[in-house]
């Protein structure tokens, strides 16, 4: 056995994440440094980029004010008020803690656009020379992402935690990663969605358009949606949980055994050791000249799960930590890699479901409709009773250890079940790039034989996509039952504090937890609703603008030479639109927390988190999968089955894809956001929910 002090596991977590971001910057220069010499394509691209940019510039210029307000607020109120203190030096750190995590999180959305914006166009030009060569530049692009995200949230948590010596102040900075990440999220969803919808149904369904036609003036904010909405948004979105995760362990870890105890050293190994194991794991990713790209990806995630497990064993051994913990990590580590496989049954285009979405379509999109839908429902029940299961057996393997070990449990196996993040965004990452390169190689008339690798390698990023979304959301879910945890130690510490009585669990048969459940459950439908009304409303107006390009412009339906669409009109509107959108659900979802707490106090607090976690974590699976269900039938008939393209069977899966467009890639991934922010903003304002409610 060996000695291992809290301060040296620190400094350890330190160096992998200087190392990720080494790796991440190698990788970078790596992309860029491929050939591209097409100058359509780069002319395409500077659109693309450009569009990323401007919409990302306008994004965080909204978010730096609400940034701005809320740090004030902080300032005055956590963690507590400054009327009843006299030592404001607290709130400031919490108020500078949360500053750091919206830098950080806005860090990695920007590093994410700009390295996707590069690799998009050296994955089609790749393709001219094989699947092996425009696979790798895919990757490679979306390995920057994973290690640049997953790098910078490690240190900031150990950084926050070194200098503030405040587990409360790393609970802040989560709050500035998960508000961030959820605006990010939801504008970036609200407008890839508003794009992709109207070129699709104008496009396709009208004239019959191939997908990523030029004479489609949504053609280019649909690719500029891909980068915003699956890049920086996803990427802000899996910063946060991986921040929330560790937050939440921390928060349990100091309140068991304090600053310095092996608990605390648990949490920053584990993670530490998660980041390495990704580092492994995107070195050896791998495929063939004539390689299946699905198999490349999903064959790298396992060859990082087993790395970390042994990994995380040895240390454990070696340094003689609690193997009841380890054990729970474990069961996080492999229920996570479960429901990523339970996603892919019901997501892939090569399994039974998705040929059965198929079928349906040739009768018409309202079977279409109305089998995707019952299939997301169906898909949910797996990852959910995995959650479930995951959460039941760490908590009782840990709980034999004392009081307050059974939620710690959970706190790890969310850990352990985020631990390959660095892997997972890597992969998610590559999705939208290889759907850009495939954009840009039909827009660049590179021909049919590329054409057809790139709609391999966007199959395979489809079903990557829906398994890395299934994963976020479940890791979310127990991300935010730990955090529920972490809620009750920090009020339990309040409590004490004030010499009042704590809490030990929430019966609902009490009105007032009964009062907070009720109201917890709506919470992600009114937020969903008011998602999916944005992107609606939205893309109507840039259906509105397609019309009448089309019957202004004359040429332009018809493809004669040298007329072009106004493409920047099209950017305009998502990118309005999605801005003036954003907003009001993710307030809406924070100031029903706030509400509720001054209320019923701590009690209904409980009640609303355990509601929002259920109905949310329900939400988020249904339309995560069925969206990508939706999506990969809809491929499935383009490549040739079950009439092909222009075929009954087609122009129905095309609404299919469009009615999944905004629950796969605006709604469903937002949730579990929206569940770690309202989870956050219960935990910080505990002590004023003890101090001031109404009941």
């Amino acid at each position: 056995m060996f000695e291992i002090t809290t301060q040296a596991v620190q400094i350890v977590s330190i160096a992998i994440s200087v190392l990720a971001l080494g790796v991440a910057a190698w990788l970078y220069t790596w992309v860029k440094s491929q050939p591209s010499s097409n100058a359509r394509i780069a002319e395409i691209g500077e659109y693309i980029r450009q569009g990323a940019n401007t919409f990302l510039k306008r994004e965080y210029l909204v978010l730096a004010r609400f940034t701005a307000i809320a740090a004030v607020l902080i300032v005055i109120l956590l963690p507590k008020p400054i009327w009843s203190t006299g030592n404001i030096s607290e709130n400031i750190f919490m108020a500078i803690s949360y500053i750091f995590g919206t830098v950080l999180s806005a860090l990695a959305g920007k590093i994410g656009i700009q390295i996707a914006t590069i690799a998009n166009m050296k994955a089609a030009e790749a393709a001219t020379k094989g699947v092996k060569p425009s696979f790798m530049a895919g990757f490679r692009g979306g390995a920057v992402m994973g290690m640049a995200v997953v790098g910078s949230s490690l240190v900031g948590v150990t950084l926050v935690f070194m200098l503030v010596g405040d587990a409360s102040a790393v609970l802040g900075f989560s709050f500035g990663a998960s508000s961030l990440a959820l605006f990010a999220k939801a504008g970036g969803g609200i407008f890839t969605k508003t794009a992709d919808i109207s070129a699709d149904l104008v496009g396709k369904v009208e004239l019959g358009m191939e997908e990523d036609d030029p004479r489609n003036p949504a053609v280019i904010a649909d690719n500029v949606g891909d980068n915003v909405g699956d890049v920086a948004g996803m990427g802000a979105d899996l910063f946060d949980s991986n921040v929330a995760s560790m937050s939440a362990a921390l928060v349990m870890a100091t309140s068991l055994g304090g600053l310095v105890g092996k608990n605390v050293i648990m949490v920053f190994i584990y993670a530490a050791i998660g980041l390495l194991s990704s580092i492994i794991g995107v070195a050896t990713a791998r495929i063939g000249e004539k390689g299946d790209p699905s198999r490349a990806l999903n064959s790298s995630t396992y060859v990082t799960t087993g790395i970390y497990a042994v990994l995380t064993a040895l240390a454990t051994y070696a340094f003689g930590l609690e193997w009841r913990i380890w054990g729970a990590t474990a069961i996080g580590l492999i229920v996570g890699t479960i429901i990523g496989i339970t996603s892919d049954y019901f997501t892939n285009d090569a399994k039974p479901i998705v040929k059965a979405v198929a079928e349906a379509s040739k009768s018409g999109p309202a079977f279409t409709i109305l089998s995707g839908f019952s299939y997301g429902l169906l898909s949910a029940l797996p990852a959910l009773i995995g959650i479930a299961v995951t959460a039941l057996l760490s908590y009782n393997i840990c709980a034999p250890l004392g009081s307050g070990y059974g939620m710690f449990g959970i706190a790890m196996s969310a850990l352990g079940m985020l631990s390959i993040v660095g892997m997972i965004i890597s992969n998610d990452a590559y999705g939208p790039i290889v759907d850009n390169a495939r954009g840009l190689a039909e827009m660049g008339g590179l021909g049919e034989k590329v054409i057809a690798i790139t709609d391999e390698l966007d199959s395979a990023g489809n079903t990557v996509k829906a398994v890395t979304k299934g994963f976020s959301i479940s890791a979310a879910g127990l991300t935010v039952i730990a955090l529920l945890g972490a809620f009750m130690s920090e009020v339990n510490t309040a409590a004490a504090e004030l010499g009042v009585q704590g809490i030990t669990n929430f019966d609902i048969m009490n009105p007032t937890v009964f009062f907070g459940l009720i109201i917890g459950i709506s919470i992600p439908a009114v937020f969903s609703a008011m998602l999916m009304l944005g992107v609606d409303k939205n893309a109507q107006r840039m259906v509105a603008e397609i019309h009448r390009q089309w019957n202004s412009i004359a040429g332009l339906k018809e493809g004669k030479e040298g007329v072009k669409p106004d493409y920047d009109k099209c950017i305009d509107i998502a990118t309005s639109g999605s801005l003036k959108e954003l907003i009001p659900a993710g307030v809406v979802a924070i100031i029903s927390t706030v509400i509720v707490g001054f209320i019923g106090g701590v009690a209904a607090i409980g009640g609303f988190l355990t509601g929002n976690i259920a109905s949310g974590l329900l939400l988020a699976l249904l339309m995560s999968n069925a969206g990508g269900l939706w999506d990969n039938s809809k491929k499935y008939v383009e490549a040739g089955n079950c009439g092909g393209k222009g075929s009954p069977a087609h122009k129905a899966a095309v609404v299919g894809d469009t009615v999944g467009d905004p629950f796969k890639d605006t709604a469903g991934p937002s949730i579990n956001t929206q569940i770690t922010v309202v989870s956050l903003v219960a935990s910080l304002l505990s002590t004023l929910f003890l101090l001031y409610s109404f009941f």
